[in-house]
């Protein structure tokens, strides 16, 4: 495997822990979840909180996680055009 395509992997691998954050977020977690759920913040939430801080927020719904996704797809989209 390519340089390039290891980094895409990285990527879609961090969107998916992205998704099971979010996906966490909506449940209590208690006990070993919990502790899943607050590892899983530690590793996503400075991604996620650099889109919450440029979007409003939109009452109960926050967006940040799926525009942090977009971005971090065209990113990958980007890393394969020019790298290879």
């Amino acid at each position: 495997m390519t340089p390039v395509g290891i980094i895409v992997r990285l990527i879609d691998f961090y969107q998916i822990l992205i998704i099971v954050y979010v996906v966490m977020s909506w449940i209590r977690p208690r006990g070993l979840l919990f502790d899943i759920y607050r590892t899983l913040g530690t590793i996503v939430e400075p991604w996620i909180g650099i889109f919450r801080r440029i979007i409003p927020s939109m009452g109960m719904i926050d967006i940040s996680p799926i525009v942090a996704m977009i971005a971090l797809s065209l990113i990958a989209s980007a890393l394969v055009r020019f790298l290879r």
